[in-house]
C-alpha cells in the first residue's frame, strides 16, 4: 500500500508540472506575437525629395576664401536612393555663409557651405556657380559623373562642393576670374565671393569647367 500510495503522488507533482510547462509556453508565445506586433507598427524614414538647379537672380555679399568651412562639423548626408535623415526646410542663401579651400589636385576648388541659421535645413542637387573677371563671366557646366545625395545641415554644420578646372599651363598670362557668383540648390539668390582661377586663353577652357552636387565629395 506505501508504494501505491507514492506513485500516485508522484503521478500528481508530474501532472502539475505538466500544466505549469504548458502555462509559461502559452505566455512566451503571446509575448512574442506582441513585441512582433509592436515592431512592424514602427514607420519608416522616408527619402528625401529631389532638388533643382541654382537660379542667376544675384543678392551681392562678402566672403571669404581662408578655407574656415573645413574644420566645421560634418554634414548629414544620404545617398540618393537610400533613406534620408527626416530634412529641415531648404537651405536659404541668406543662412549660409560661404568659403573656398584647395582641392585634392591642382584644378579644383572646394566651396564650403555651412548652415549660420537657427534651424536645420537641407540641400540636394546641383549649385550654380559663374566665375567673374574683367574679360567676362562663364557659367560651370554639371559634373555628370556624380550622384546628387540629400544632405542635412543642422546650425554650425559644413557641407560643399567641387569646382574643377583646367589649370593654366601654357607659359601665358591666360585668363584669371576674380570672383564668383554661387547659387545653393533651390534657391533664387546667389552669394558673391571672391576667389581666383586663372585658365588657359582657349575655347575649350570655359567647356572644362564644373561643378559637383553639394555633398557628394564628403
Amino acid at each position: 500500500m506505501r508504494l501505491r500510495k507514492t506513485s500516485v503522488a508522484v503521478a500528481v507533482v508530474v501532472a502539475a508540472l505538466s500544466v505549469t510547462a504548458c502555462e509559461g509556453d502559452g505566455s512566451s508565445d503571446d509575448a512574442g506575437a506582441a513585441a512582433s506586433a509592436s515592431t512592424s507598427a514602427e514607420p519608416s524614414a522616408g527619402s528625401g525629395s529631389p532638388g533643382g538647379d541654382g537660379a542667376t537672380d544675384s543678392t551681392e555679399g562678402s566672403g571669404d576664401g581662408d578655407g574656415q568651412a573645413s574644420a566645421s562639423a560634418t554634414a548629414s548626408v544620404s545617398p540618393s536612393g537610400s533613406p534620408a535623415a527626416p530634412p529641415g526646410d531648404g537651405c536659404r542663401t541668406a543662412d549660409l555663409s560661404f568659403s573656398s579651400s584647395g582641392g585634392m589636385a591642382e584644378g579644383e576648388f572646394l566651396i564650403n557651405l555651412r548652415n549660420e541659421g537657427s534651424g536645420s535645413c537641407s540641400m540636394h542637387g546641383f549649385p550654380g556657380l559663374d566665375l567673374k573677371g574683367k574679360d567676362g563671366t562663364v557659367s560651370a557646366a554639371r559634373n555628370s559623373g556624380r550622384s546628387a545625395p540629400t544632405v542635412t545641415l543642422a546650425p554650425g554644420e559644413a557641407t560643399n562642393f567641387s569646382l574643377y578646372f583646367p589649370p593654366n599651363s601654357s607659359g601665358g598670362s591666360g585668363v584669371t576670374f576674380t570672383s564668383a557668383l554661387v547659387t545653393p540648390p533651390n534657391e533664387t539668390h546667389s552669394h558673391k565671393m571672391p576667389l581666383s582661377v586663372n585658365v588657359a586663353a582657349g575655347a575649350g577652357s570655359a567647356s572644362r569647367i564644373t561643378v559637383t552636387p553639394v555633398g557628394s565629395g564628403k
